[in-house]
């Protein structure tokens, strides 16, 4: 079974709608705010510094307290008291959709039950991407694979959760691919398979206003995703791994399916967003 949302699960139960759930994650954002508009919200912080605090972040791999400390901008003492004020003020997407009087309460509590028993348990847990036995250059993916959700969730903000990760043959069915050749210790192709509509997505959750025109949104994303790549490559520099990663590329996918070249293999990773769009990151390496 494949990993959901809570707010996907109730869909799918017929129990809200589409536009119900949006509406929760719309009062989920008001409320549960970013550790940078929290802290500045607080006074804490001016907006000039977490304006550096957030493209400091695009080049090393700190959440945005740890970053803030390294800068000299917060005390730790200083990141813990917005945490705990950030765990406290939390707002679950089934408490949104009470407030909202989408569900009731005694709704919310049968449904969290039934929704913890579907869930997958050989799904991945937590924050570690289980790359699968038997996969040559497993540190590299696990870099890419890591690298990759942490810019989604720190960068362009979005919350996600991934599915296992499994060996294909196969490229993922999707009308848009972003692509990246990375080379050095090993080549290989990268691919985020995508629709207009993640893309549009993505674009807005960057922006953080809504968008319009394939353009913008198509170079909006193309150069979140050249952050991601560098990261990739700083990453793995800190391990000792040598490589390179070209510019991202947008292209159209022709095929409704395409299959991955002889004597390569494919490494998959779905990544689904709360609001139901979803991604594939794809890695396609030359067998060794």
């Amino acid at each position: 079974m494949a990993i959901k949302f809570f707010g996907q699960f109730l869909i799918d139960k017929k129990i809200i709608s589409k536009l119900d759930l949006l509406d929760a994650i719309e009062l989920q954002e008001k409320n549960n705010l970013r550790f940078g508009d929290l802290i500045i919200k607080m006074g804490l912080m001016k907006q000039e510094q977490r304006n550096l605090i957030l493209e400091a972040q695009r080049h090393e791999d700190l959440q945005f307290g740890e970053m803030a400390v390294q800068l000299g901008i917060l005390s730790p003492a200083q990141v813990q008291q917005v945490l705990d004020k950030q765990r406290s003020e939390h707002l679950f997407i089934g408490e949104a959709l009470v407030k909202l009087r989408f569900i009731s309460n005694k709704q919310l509590e049968r449904c969290l039950v039934d929704f913890k028993q579907s869930q997958n348990t050989t799904a991945n847990t937590g924050n570690k991407i289980i790359i699968p036995d038997g996969v040559c250059h497993r540190p590299i993916w696990e870099i890419v694979t890591d690298m990759t959700c942490k810019m989604l969730t720190r960068i362009a903000g979005v919350t996600l959760q991934t599915g296992l990760c499994t060996v294909t043959n196969a490229i993922p069915p999707r009308p848009l691919a972003i692509k990246m050749e990375l080379s050095g210790l090993t080549s290989a192709s990268l691919l985020l398979t995508v629709s207009a509509e993640t893309i549009a997505y993505l674009a807005n959750a960057l922006l953080k206003r809504d968008i319009n025109g394939t353009e913008t949104a198509h170079e909006t994303v193309k150069n979140f995703v050249d952050i991601i790549g560098s990261n990739i490559v700083g990453k793995a520099a800190h391990f000792g791994y040598s490589i390179v990663i070209t510019e991202a590329e947008i292209s159209p996918q022709d095929n409704a399916k395409l299959n991955i070249p002889n004597e390569h293999n494919g490494l998959l990773l779905p990544i689904h967003f709360s609001d139901g769009e979803t991604l594939e990151l794809l890695i396609i390496q030359k067998d060794d």
